[in-house]
C-alpha cells in the first residue's frame, strides 16, 4: 500500500526517544511522503529542519488558533519562501477550547489566509466548532486551495466545502464508535479527500490510548475502504494522488533520473 501522510507532528517531544528510527521505518513501510505541520514559530522551524533532512518530507508554516496571540507575520513570510514549505497551516479557528480570544483568532486566521493567497500556497485548516466562520474567512480572502484537516462537519457543510473546490482530510477518528463521518465519506468525490494521522494525536482503533504515528495511517484507509465498498489500496492510491497534486510535490529527482535512464535505453 502506497501512502501519503498529509498531517503529522513528528517534531513534538512525544517522538524524542525514537524520531529518526520511526521516520526511517515509515519510509520503508509504505509511507511515500510525510507533511510535518507547523502550528507556531517553534514547530514551523523544527518542521522545516526535519524536512530538510529527508527527501520525502515537507513542512508547513502557520499559527494555530491556540497560538494566535503569538502570531508573527514576518516568520510566516520568511518561511513561506522556503522550497520545503508546501502550505500555510495549520491555521483556522477553535471555538471549542477558546485558548485565544475570538477576535484575535479571526484576525490572525484572516491574515494568514491572505498570506497564503499572496504566496500562492495551499491552506491547511484547523476548524473546531467554527465551520461557517472558517468558511466565510477563507471565501472572503479568496483562498482557492484549502484542506479541512480532520474534517468534522456534516454532509451539508461538506458540500459547501466541495462547492468551493476545497479538500477534506480524514484521521483515525473515523474508526471510533461515535464517529459521525460515514455519510460524509460516502459522498466525497474520489479526487477530493486525503489521509492523515495528526500524530501523536487521534490514534485509530484499536490503538486508542497509545501514541499515534504514520505507521497507523493504513487503518484510516481501511476504514474508508470499508465505508465506500472499495479496496484499501484503491483508497490509498486516490488519496496519494490527491495529496501529491494539492501540495504540489516536486518530481522525485531519484525517480526522475531512473526514468530518464530507462527511457534512453
Amino acid at each position: 500500500m502506497k501512502l501519503f501522510e498529509t498531517h503529522a507532528h513528528l517534531d513534538l517531544p512525544d517522538f524524542d526517544s525514537d524520531r529518526e528510527s520511526l521516520i526511517n521505518k515509515c519510509f520503508s513501510s509504505g509511507i511515500e511522503y510525510i507533511i510535518n505541520i507547523g502550528f507556531n514559530k517553534e514547530t514551523s522551524l523544527s518542521s522545516l529542519e526535519m524536512a530538510r533532512k529527508h527527501l520525502h518530507m515537507f513542512a508547513t508554516v502557520g499559527y494555530h488558533p491556540h497560538e494566535a496571540m503569538d502570531f508573527d507575520a514576518e516568520i510566516v513570510k520568511k518561511l513561506a519562501r522556503e522550497k520545503k514549505i508546501v502550505a500555510i497551516g495549520e491555521i483556522g479557528l477553535d471555538f471549542f477550547r477558546n485558548l485565544s480570544p475570538y477576535t484575535v483568532q479571526r484576525e490572525v486566521f484572516a491574515n494568514q489566509a491572505h498570506l497564503a493567497v499572496e504566496y500562492d500556497l495551499p491552506v491547511v485548516v484547523h476548524d473546531r466548532d467554527a465551520h461557517q466562520e472558517c468558511f466565510n474567512i477563507l471565501k472572503k480572502e479568496g483562498v482557492k486551495h484549502a484542506v479541512f484537516h480532520c474534517f468534522s462537519g456534516d454532509i451539508v457543510f461538506a458540500q459547501q466545502v466541495l462547492d468551493e473546490g476545497w479538500m477534506v482530510s480524514f484521521t483515525g477518528a473515523i474508526t471510533y464508535a461515535n464517529s459521525q463521518m460515514e455519510n460524509v465519506i460516502r459522498i466525497i468525490p474520489s479526487d477530493r479527500f486525503m489521509l492523515e494521522t495528526d500524530c501523536p494525536y487521534l490514534p485509530p482503533h484499536p490503538h486508542r490510548g497509545k501514541r499515534n504515528s504514520p505507521l497507523f495511517l493504513s487503518l484510516v484507509a481501511e476504514k474508508i475502504a470499508e465505508i465506500r465498498g472499495i479496496t484499501p489500496n484503491e483508497v490509498a492510491d486516490l488519496a496519494y494522488d490527491n495529496a501529491y497534486k494539492f501540495f504540489r510535490i516536486p518530481p522525485d529527482p531519484v525517480k526522475t533520473t531512473h526514468h530518464k535512464a530507462g527511457h534512453r535505453k
